[in-house]
């Protein structure tokens, strides 16, 4: 077996075996078969477990020997030292696993060398390998959901066209489910923890060649290969955008990623630089990447950093164009003429200067008239900010802006700040398929994101 193996088998799975399967609801393989089983997997499942005879009407295994089939995910929710034991045995059968179960680098020098020897024995029978400590995949696309935590309590988001790679689990878990909550889906999501073969730079490679996945978002605490790595995000680079978020720069955090799944950072500014040698965007903060998630579900990268900014509240447009300002984006003036034309169309008080005010007396085609008269040339992306108080706003403005962004070609995001009502209200572009974002801050973050990123 070779590191760079193809591990497409991962992604369109005809077989999967839980290897401790249980109908006891405490164990967290119980909580795997449900999510396959509720996910809709549509290849066969292969309980394993010597105690059992049939789990949810489905025939148990003792060992994945047994199984006269060939099984290309097999997960493992069992004891470390079990992995290495069952492993160790007759699973030519086996093309690769996911290993969930935790107790290996990530909890000192005895599970170090227990890793080593996990890692000596998948070698030698050629299976590759995603885990160990890891959440494995959920894959909208072939409908496989590996994770051990439920979706009542982290609700599964959508399909849609971002992949999520990422060694930590609990980002996994929480990106997925603030994601769902605000109406945004994923193309696939994979946690690989302590990476012992497969990693980021396996995952770009597939995801490079990957027709469902239109981008793609990296969460990093250290990177192995630093050649390979570079190599993996520069061709997935050249077919769509990458944006990464680098955790542990400092020696605070480090330190978590080294005891959270055994990462050795290593220096900060080595990553920055193969970051910008790659092509790939990096963002800050968890929130800088859930929002870029969310707009390059809808949109590709603009072609340029002009900006036009539209509102019914002054106060909220000065602030998106300070944001702007500050992330280097451009708020360029509008062309005289087109302000001759609104002063025609739009309230008396409106201000048409960038940002273009539309005050209170706001109607729903007010918004359409300033995205036609100015937003076709001279601009690369609009920041539509809509406050719900002006009595004359209805929800139908939500399908007017959407049948505007489909016919203009140019990225379209919405800026709707405000309690319950807002929220509400905001969900109407959610449905139609643009991103909402509800402080200036997330939408100029978002815009970043689209243009490339700060410089």
């Amino acid at each position: 077996m070779t590191k760079e193996g193809h591990i497409n088998f991962f992604f369109k799975p005809q077989s999967i075996a839980l290897i401790g399967a249980s109908p006891n609801p405490e164990r967290l393989s119980y909580t795997i078969l449900e999510n396959l089983l509720k996910m809709g997997f549509q290849g066969k499942i292969y309980p394993v477990n010597p105690g059992y005879r049939e789990i949810r009407g489905l025939k148990c295994y003792s060992t994945p020997g047994e199984i006269n089939d060939r099984i290309d995910i097999a997960i493992f929710a069992v004891q470390a030292s079990t992995v290495l034991e069952i492993l160790n045995g007759p699973v030519e059968n086996i093309k690769g696993v996911i290993i969930v179960s935790s107790g290996f680098r990530e909890v000192g020098p005895e599970g170090k060398e227990m890793e080593v020897r996990l890692k000596e024995i998948l070698e030698k029978k050629e299976i590759r390998a995603m885990g160990p400590n890891c959440l494995g995949i959920y894959d909208t696309i072939s409908n496989v959901d590996t994770f051990f935590i439920s979706s009542d309590k982290v609700e599964r988001p959508a399909r849609n066209g971002v992949s999520v790679l990422t060694q930590s689990g609990s980002f996994a878990a929480m990106i997925m489910d603030e994601m769902a909550n605000e109406g945004a889906g994923v193309a696939r999501v994979v946690s690989y923890g302590n990476k012992v073969d497969v990693d980021e730079s396996d995952c770009l490679e597939f995801l490079a060649g990957d027709e469902a996945t239109k981008a793609v978002a990296l969460y990093i605490e250290s990177v192995g290969n630093g050649r390979r790595f570079l190599a993996a995000a520069s061709g997935c680079v050249q077919k769509k955008p990458v944006v990464a978020l680098k955790v542990g720069k400092r020696e605070p955090g480090a330190r978590a990623a080294s005891s959270h799944t055994g990462a050795v950072s290593g220096r900060y500014e080595a990553y920055e630089a193969a970051f910008r040698k790659a092509g790939i965007i990096e963002v800050a903060s968890y929130e800088e990447l859930k929002d870029a998630c969310k707009v390059l579900n809808r949109y590709p990268l603009a072609e340029g950093k002009r900006v036009l900014i539209i509102t019914d509240g002054g106060g909220i447009g000065i602030s998106i164009a300070d944001a702007c300002e500050e992330a280097g984006l451009k708020v360029p003036e509008i062309a005289s003429e087109a302000v001759r034309k609104l002063k025609k169309k739009l309230p008396a008080f409106a201000s048409v200067r960038n940002p273009v005010d539309l005050t209170g007396s706001v109607r729903d085609e007010h918004y359409i008239v300033a995205l036609q008269e100015v937003f076709r040339e001279g601009y690369d992306l609009a920041i539509v900010s809509l406050l719900w108080g002006p009595p004359l706003l209805t929800p139908r403005v939500a399908e007017k802006i959407r049948d505007f962004a489909d016919s203009c070609g140019k990225p379209i995001l919405i800026c709707s700040p405000g309690g319950k009502f807002s929220r509400e209200a905001a969900s109407l572009f959610t449905a139609v398929g643009i991103p909402v974002f509800f402080t200036p801050d997330s939408a100029v973050r978002a815009a970043t994101v689209l243009c490339g990123g700060k410089k």
